[in-house]
């Protein structure tokens, strides 16, 4: 007599947790599908001219890519199962085969030339000029003077008027970088050594997130900025706010910040204009209490996220070009975080 074992029966609290976690990691590719939808990084939704002839062409393309594979699938399916005479006709294979495929061919080329022609356009002469370098892993900006505004530096965080064309001027410190800003423009790389143009006209208020397209090492991926799109009078006031010097430490506490900051060194690196420090190998942190993030888009700005970031930023993102500062006291860190976030 032959005996059948009985596989064991499984825990459903087991099961349970399998199933739940299978769910949750489902979840989870969805969510992260579904983000890149959002209209803050997003080329489906374009807030300026480019991105508009861009996604355009991309529903072009898009549309008439599955029309054609619609009907080489009827096709298909013909040539299988129904066999009609005339699919086998000579002309037909010179129709579908070579005529077809060469004509929607040309088209889509003459079509995509005009809009590559239309893209980047030269910026015409009251364009604003915004100058971005690429660094690990950052972004340097810096606003030239604009006949009377005076020039100044800002650091991930672009700030560009509605309705007028914007030229950025791109150019990286260290490595190839590639600069992207879904809801503006196309991808434009940023090569050390040479400068190249993106050029656009901002259509929608917003907040609008950029990005780093070209592997440029392990933090790669956290090399983000904002653009933020202002109408002109709010810009205006924007500019003449940046342009100005830091304001005066308006307590004994935060006066001991600033101390801190002159006697940890971060004066060598980092400028705060009117302060009297003037490094230039980090961020201008003249106005960085008025910036959205901190760390190239990745922490919200306040106390809490700056006094961790510069504790200990080599945890927070491994590689980036600044030391962590663990010995400071509680106490100390607070005084410096405090002195920093009160810089707008």
């Amino acid at each position: 007599m032959t005996r059948h074992s009985t596989p064991p029966a499984r825990d459903p609290v087991e099961t349970g947790h399998r199933g739940g976690a299978a769910q949750l990691a489902c979840l989870g590719l969805a969510a992260a599908a579904l983000g890149g939808c959002n209209a803050v990084q997003s080329a489906l939704h374009p807030a300026g001219d480019d991105a508009a002839l861009l996604l355009s062409l991309t529903w072009l393309m898009s549309v008439g890519g599955g029309a054609i594979f619609v009907l080489v699938m009827v096709l298909l399916a013909l040539a299988i199962w129904v066999r009609p005479p005339w699919l086998r006709r000579r002309s037909t294979v010179v129709a579908l085969g070579i005529v077809f495929p060469t004509t929607v061919l040309t088209l889509l080329l003459g079509y995509g030339l005009l809009v590559l022609r239309s893209t980047n356009a030269p910026a015409s002469g009251d364009a604003l000029t915004i100058e971005i370098t690429g660094e690990q892993y950052w972004w340097r900006v810096r606003y030239p003077a604009d006949g009377d505004r005076p020039g100044f530096a800002t650091a991930n965080e672009v700030q560009v008027p509605v309705g007028r064309p914007v030229r950025l001027v791109l150019d990286a410190a260290d490595v190839i970088h590639s600069v992207w800003i879904p809801s503006f423009a196309g991808k434009m790389d940023m090569i050390p050594g040479r400068r190249t143009l993106m050029q656009f006209t901002p259509e929608r208020p917003g907040t609008y997130r950029g990005i780093c397209a070209e592997f440029c090492g392990e933090q790669h991926a956290r090399m983000m900025f904002d653009v933020v799109a202002l109408p002109p009078a709010e810009f205006d006031a924007w500019r003449e706010a940046q342009a100005r010097a830091a304001t005066e430490p308006a307590s004994d506490f935060l006066r001991r910040g600033r101390e801190i900051f002159a006697r940890s060194g971060c004066g060598s690196c980092h400028a705060v204009r009117g302060a009297g420090f003037s490094g230039e190998l980090g961020p201008d942190l003249t106005h960085v209490g008025s910036r959205r993030s901190i760390g190239a888009g990745l922490f919200p700005n306040n106390a809490g996220t700056l006094g961790g970031w510069i504790a200990d930023v080599q945890g927070l993102k491994p590689g980036a070009r600044m030391p962590s500062y663990g010995s400071l006291a509680g106490e100390e860190l607070r005084a410096l975080a405090g002195y920093l976030e009160q810089l707008k």
